[in-house]
């Protein structure tokens, strides 16, 4: 095969220009989802703290809300949660604790639970709605799973939930 000089410089500038045009490239893909929508000051969910949680023969993976600053963010601005994902809150008192979805992105289904893991109540929510979900029974911990996680699983009221954190 033969190479003319001008066609062999061509094929230089090729192989140095690409790698150039893809570095570049590349600071244009955007990041996760749930990073450009969350606001300034908004903890990220690998900040929260976690802990594995059983429901029967599942295994969740929970984030825990334990003080009101977490409390109050929750599951707000994400996009998705993995298949065994949720996030578990925590209260210091036995009491009615009502939640809303204000700017959560994703249907949630909740249980209350009282202080031993007993599960008294669970919930259905819409993404992005403001109307109460309130248990009818006091309980110092809430968990949210994806929607429909408790039923496709056959978590009712009455079953408990183990490894849960001590309340404060």
């Amino acid at each position: 095969m033969r190479f003319s000089f001008r066609s062999w410089m061509a094929r230089l500038a090729l192989r140095l220009a690409l790698p150039a045009c893809a570095l570049v490239a590349a600071q244009f893909v955007p990041g996760p989802v749930f990073a450009q929508s969350m606001p300034a000051g908004a903890k990220p969910p690998e900040a929260f703290p976690h802990v594995k949680l059983t429901a029967g023969m599942f295994v969740i993976d929970a984030a825990v809300a334990a003080n009101d600053a977490d409390r109050e963010q929750g599951l707000m601005y994400r996009t998705q949660l993995a298949p065994n994902e949720g996030m578990l809150f925590v209260f210091g008192e036995n009491a009615v604790h009502c939640f809303w979805m204000k700017n959560t992105l994703i249907p949630l289904s909740i249980a209350f639970m009282r202080a031993d893991g007993t599960v008294t109540d669970i919930d259905e929510m819409q993404a992005e709605t403001t109307n109460n979900h309130c248990p009818r029974n006091n309980g110092v911990y809430a968990l949210e799973m994806s929607k429909g996680w408790f039923a496709a699983k056959g978590i009712k009221p009455g079953m408990k939930i183990e490894g849960l954190p001590r309340a404060q």
